[in-house]
């Protein structure tokens, strides 16, 4: 999954307190203004930042303290090249040559913490954060000189700070932004037999050759092709052209039967193959999916089309991209658009692994633009926006109101509205020390009965077989099938029948125990449960708003006494 969005409408501190809520593993990639940037979270943690502005290196900062000398430091990078796998630097120059490991520590903090500062100051550009486990972070190609930390920062103390230091800045007149000193470190005699990225830890502009797709677009809209091109050729990508679509699907059959992977970018709104009808891009889709059914298709379009969406979702593509409308191309502000959406396709590339965006329904979410409307605002839109999601939209506000201190009972009042965002019916059950116990829902319609009524009578054993049971152990999100034993045909039936095509159980745990449980469906549609990641960092955090609750009564009860 891979959150997209614009720094104009979300700045880097709501990004980081929301990535962070997650306490997941996951790449941060910034682009602004030929600049890039990098964070790299392992559970909910910074450990690690590059920038194209700070070319310094760990060894840089280790010379210029006097930590080290360069023979010592070229020894330790010697050892490095012979373990298996590769030790930190760090790690090797406080074993093997003595260097407090303290003192490397305290440099690699703050010069992360620098780093991330500055990226404070950029005001316009785009974000890409993609999901990735510790094992896959761990195997990235880092430079040896790269700063990486042990144990990481948190990220909304980072955010905190660093929104205070971008106040004091503004209000003084400052740029948060610094000129970093060069780099002392003679690059080529030590990489002679190294193989890594610059001293900065973020690639300059990269070729086709060094592993960029190759990218396959068709529009109908000549400006719109040449411009979209020009942008994608500036940040080193070979893009052939289309207008029309038996040529556009040839080529497609060509690159598979060459091997290769290209990225395919195709207008949604343009005529189909034979000059009739509008959504000529979802015939092309539909032939894509049979020439090569794990192609990367990324949809764009100037106009909203929910069916058309629909019918692309369906098809297991992300959602569609906006671009500029084909008047607006014609001027500035629409080729800046134009950019703007290329440099988002980009980050979504460099950020992904492979090195295409994910294919999966829903990966991809305008999480600046989303949050921005629910406060009322506009976007500008003479940037490319990114599709909305229910669900994302509402995190940002809603994780406020958690934190309100009068919420108290509150909590589960928020999650099943939450949940009423992403999907049909929902019910949340109250889970006791011997059974689960029916509190709330939405969605369920029932005859002759008011469907409150029953769910708050409903009853089911924590220790029978039901789809409840392994929930309940594992702590974690699932997305289940109904079964056939007694209990489940018990929850089935006093929902009113029907047989969902899938199922969210979402646990809202408590001090160590799932203290309730969110169920989910989408009938009465035979269809399944949409993207969650939204709903699953708001249950966790609903979680500690509920044992911050618990506290606090047992406060007020022992200072009564």
């Amino acid at each position: 999954m891979s959150l997209v969005g614009n720094l104009e409408d979300l700045g880097l501190g709501d990004i980081l307190q929301i990535v962070s809520l997650s306490r997941k593993s996951g790449v941060l990639a910034l682009h602004s203004r030929n600049r890039e940037g990098t964070i790299i979270f392992l559970h909910g943690q910074v450990t690690h930042a590059a920038s194209s502005v700070f070319r310094e290196n760990l060894g840089d900062i280790l010379l210029r303290k006097g930590l080290v000398d360069m023979e010592t430091l070229r020894a330790a990078l010697t050892l490095q090249k012979e373990t298996t796998p590769p030790l930190r630097l760090g790690a090797i120059l406080a074993e093997r040559f003595g260097v407090s490991k303290e003192a490397i520590e305290t440099l690699v903090k703050e010069q992360i913490e620098r780093i991330v500062y500055s990226y404070f100051g950029w005001k316009e550009g785009t974000f890409a954060f993609e999901l990735g486990e510790p094992a896959e972070l761990g195997a990235t190609s880092f430079s040896p000189l790269q700063f990486m930390l042990e144990q990481g920062l948190n990220p909304q103390w980072l955010a905190m700070e660093g929104s205070r230091l971008l106040d004091e800045k503004t209000h003084r007149g400052e740029s948060l932004e610094e000129d970093a000193p060069p780099s002392v470190v003679d690059m080529e005699t030590l990489f002679e037999e190294h193989q890594g990225i610059p001293s900065g830890g973020v690639p300059t502009t990269v070729k086709p050759s060094a592993g960029n797709p190759v990218i396959l677009f068709i529009d109908d809209d000549e400006p719109t092709r040449e411009g979209l091109a020009d942008a994608f050729g500036n940040l080193g990508f070979f893009v052939k052209v289309f207008a029309d679509g038996k040529e556009f699907l040839e080529a497609v059959k060509q690159e598979y039967r060459e091997g290769g992977d290209p990225l395919l970018l195709v207008d949604l709104i343009m005529p189909r193959m034979d000059g009739s009808g509008i959504l000529g891009g979802v015939e092309l889709l539909e032939n894509i999916k049979k020439i090569a059914p794990e192609a990367h298709t990324v949809m764009i379009s100037d106009h909203p089309n929910p069916e058309a969406e629909r019918r692309v979702r369906d098809l297991g593509t992300p959602d569609v991209l906006s671009k500029p409308k084909k008047t607006e191309v014609r001027g500035p502000q629409g080729l800046q658009a134009l950019h703007a959406l290329a440099e988002t396709i980009s980050g979504m590339v460099r950020s992904a692994s492979p090195s295409v965006p994910s294919s999966s329904p829903g990966g991809l979410f305008n999480l600046g633009a989303e949050l921005l409307s629910e406060f009322g605002d506009e976007a500008d839109q003479g940037s490319a926006r990114g599709p909305e999601s229910p669900g994302l939209h509402l995190l940002k506000g809603m994780l406020q109101e958690l934190s309100n201190p009068s919420l108290g009972g509150g909590v589960i009042l928020l999650v099943l509205r939450f949940a009423s965002e992403l999907m049909n019916r929902a019910v949340i059950f109250h889970v006791k020390k011997e059974e689960i116990v029916g509190l709330g829902q939405f969605g369920i319609e029932l005859e002759g009965e008011m469907a409150d009524t029953r769910v708050r009578h409903m009853r089911i054993p924590v220790d029978e077989p039901s789809i409840f049971k392994d929930v309940l152990q594992a702590r974690v999100p699932m997305r289940v099938q109904l079964g056939s034993g007694p209990w489940d045909t018990y929850l089935r039936t006093q929902l009113g029948g029907g047989h969902p095509a899938e199922v969210f159980l979402g646990p809202v745990v408590s001090e160590g125990k799932v203290v309730a449980l969110i169920y989910g469906d989408n009938l009465p549609q035979s269809s399944v449960i949409g993207d969650t990641e939204a709903l699953e960092i708001f249950l966790s955090q609903a979680g500690l708003a509920m044992e911050k609750t618990l506290l606090e009564t047992r406060l007020r009860v022992k200072n009564a006494n």
